[in-house]
């Protein structure tokens, strides 16, 4: 039976679970009722902080699911993720416009990386 590590676990949830090889990560949101490309410039850094954490990087992202609040934010946050992404080591990729848990989140994205 492979070993189950969780990160900063809460009594909701883990900001991230290591399994088999795998990393999940928690939806990451940034400032709320900061700019767009301010707030997804924070849950990038705060990406890479927990895949350090968990023993991977981005360059190792398997796939990213993004939600935001207003699909005519996408040009705005995809700016700074085609800025962030190492070149070509972009990951599959799913983004969707969803009603996320207040209206001062604009952006959030969930990722799963190998370790």
């Amino acid at each position: 039976m492979s070993d189950i590590t969780r990160i900063e676990t809460g009594t909701r949830m883990s900001q991230a679970v290591v399994h088999n090889g795998t990393v999940y990560l928690a939806g990451q949101v940034g400032t709320a009722g900061a700019s767009v490309t301010q707030q997804t410039q924070d849950i990038l850094a705060e990406i890479e902080r927990l895949l350090s954490d968990a023993g991977s990087d981005k360059t190792r992202i398997l796939y990213a699911q993004i939600w935001l609040a207003d699909m005519a934010d996408f040009a705005e946050m995809n700016a700074v993720w085609d800025a962030w992404v190492p070149e070509g080591q972009a990951p599959a990729r799913a983004t969707g416009e969803a009603k996320l848990a207040t209206p001062d989140y604009k952006v959030e994205i969930i990722v799963t990386a190998a370790a």
